[in-house]
């Protein structure tokens, strides 16, 4: 995300929607670079603010993404 910000450097729980960095057009690439880069599809109910509003946040989407279906059966 570098080199869309400026060359600044954000801080993992910084918003980049509220500092300005990011706009609608960005946000899909964001969710287009997420899905190609760690094999997941984000669907229509992960498409909420909170699940990029930070890096932390995203990295939360992905763990939860990424992360083995649990077997709820006893």
């Amino acid at each position: 995300m570098g080199r869309h910000i400026g060359g600044r450097v954000l801080g993992d729980d910084e918003e980049i929607f509220a500092a300005g960095f990011v706009n609608s057009m960005f946000a899909m690439q964001i969710v287009l670079f997420l899905e190609k880069s760690f094999q997941i599809a984000i669907a229509n109910e992960d498409l909420e603010l909170k699940n990029f509003q930070t890096i932390n946040a995203m990295a939360e989407l992905i763990a939860r993404k990424t992360a083995p279906p649990q077997n709820n059966s006893h």
